[in-house]
């Protein structure tokens, strides 16, 4: 993960990183996007296999007591468990999980970001853009989420598409805001998604684009931007 970050922040391959290939111009990037992450607020890390919501909530009061959290990112939801330890009961256990990752939101007030895998289903449709049904052991996801979002790129099941190098974010869901589409570049040798220049022939925001424009009010994107901070 932080191999990624500084990666990103400094604007060198990952690649090269990790195999320790660095150019002469490489090592003063990556000197200075760590003396940058140093100066943000603490990142913690815990890579404790199979944690439980229990053991999650516990750890996320105690920290916040002593620095109050930002952000907390769950990666991803279905490595968790519940109190339910039963196979034929998993879905159950999924929907106990995501409750209890919006009440430590609500307890903390801190924003919760979970990423969840996806079902199958979605690599045998023509379309493969993903959908809120295809959230994978549970539809409680789909209910407790305040904002859903999936990642689509077309480059990755139609090598000769025009769009190489444009993920699209799919805003599925947004409680107090506008869904759609937004199209951002993806720089995949730093993990990079980076604000992608307008395409005046794409419905970004439906509800926010100007139909005798083109173009999408800032509105639209202020409200979304806001509710993903």
């Amino acid at each position: 993960l932080m191999m990624r970050l500084l990666s990103a922040q400094a604007r060198v391959s990952g690649f090269k990183i990790k195999k320790g290939q660095l150019g002469e111009n490489d090592f003063p990037k990556i000197v200075q996007a760590a003396s940058i992450i140093a100066q943000e607020q603490p990142i913690y890390i815990d890579e404790t296999p199979a944690m439980s919501i229990l053991e999650m909530r516990a750890k996320a009061r105690r920290l916040h007591r002593e620095t109050p959290l930002s952000l907390i990112i769950v990666d991803y939801l279905q490595l968790m468990r519940g109190t339910i330890r039963r196979a034929d009961l998993r879905t159950q256990e999924i929907s106990e999980i995501s409750a209890a990752l919006k009440a430590i939101a609500k307890e903390l007030s801190v924003p919760v970001i979970s990423l969840s895998q996806l079902n199958r289903s979605v690599e045998s449709r023509h379309d493969k853009h993903p959908i809120m049904a295809d959230l994978r052991e549970s539809g409680s996801i789909e209910q407790d989420a305040d904002l859903i979002c999936f990642v689509y790129r077309d480059e990755v099941y139609n090598p000769d598409t025009p769009d190489k190098g444009v993920a699209e974010l799919i805003v599925a869901k947004h409680r107090n805001g506008p869904t759609g589409t937004v199209r951002l570049a993806f720089q995949p040798e730093f993990t990079l998604f980076e604000n992608l220049a307008q395409d005046d022939n794409y419905d970004y925001l439906g509800d926010d684009l100007d139909t005798s424009t083109g173009t999408i009010s800032d509105s639209g994107f202020d409200e979304l931007e806001d509710d993903m901070i």
